[in-house]
């Protein structure tokens, strides 16, 4: 696989571009974009910098992160602190993010978003109003492990880091979680699948597939 040097900004940018050419395959009026990775690869930033092109653009959008859409502690911690079976498969509320965020962008969508629902701080709601997103809008939903869900995005960005720089730039108090990234490679194949592939070793030097 063929990868380009390209700065951040640059790299939102294109990715808004990509977007202002998006059609939903399903027929709603409201793209749906994935930024996929690890903690580590940030890619909230990268979410951040797309929606920031976009709006010198004239085209709104929604950034939503998955860190809003846990379960509460008392479900996600249930086989303790540092299980790595819970952190793959039963942390994210994915009932949550379709009832309140992907139904509401269908077809048959009004376009009211929840853009978070659970503080993990504080373990409680959240309580957040709702966001109104326009026909046209696009949602930009950052987190991990996206690409196993079968959510209905229209572009899939995968931030990927290598085995070593992945550990390096995880918090040593969350390195039980990398055993989880390295099973969604294995599993998902997020690296193959996803529409655009940035590889995030260096923080500073990102490159994609173009």
């Amino acid at each position: 696989m063929r990868l380009e040097a390209i700065t951040w900004d640059r790299l939102g940018d294109l990715l808004a571009e990509r977007v202002l050419a998006l059609e939903p395959a399903d027929g709603g009026l409201r793209p749906r974009i994935a930024l996929d990775g690890a903690p580590a690869a940030r890619a909230s930033d990268l979410a951040e910098r797309v929606s920031d092109a976009l709006r010198v653009r004239g085209r709104p959008s929604l950034v939503v992160g998955t860190e809003g859409f846990l379960r509460p502690a008392s479900v996600r911690l249930e086989y303790g602190h540092h299980d790595v079976e819970s952190y793959y498969d039963g942390w994210q509320d994915t009932g949550a993010l379709w009832r309140e965020v992907f139904d509401p962008l269908g077809p048959e969508g009004d376009g009211r978003v929840l853009p978070d629902l659970w503080d993990p701080r504080t373990d409680r709601a959240t309580r957040s109003p709702y966001a109104e997103l326009p026909p046209g809008g696009a949602l930009l939903l950052h987190g991990p492990f996206l690409l196993r869900h079968w959510f209905p995005f229209d572009l899939t960005v995968h931030l990927v880091l290598s085995p070593g720089a992945l550990r390096r730039r995880t918090p040593e108090s969350e390195h039980w979680t990398l055993p989880a990234f390295e099973r969604y490679e294995t599993e998902a194949d997020p690296s193959g699948t996803a529409d655009v592939l940035v590889r995030a070793d260096d923080p500073r030097h990102p490159a994609w597939t173009g």
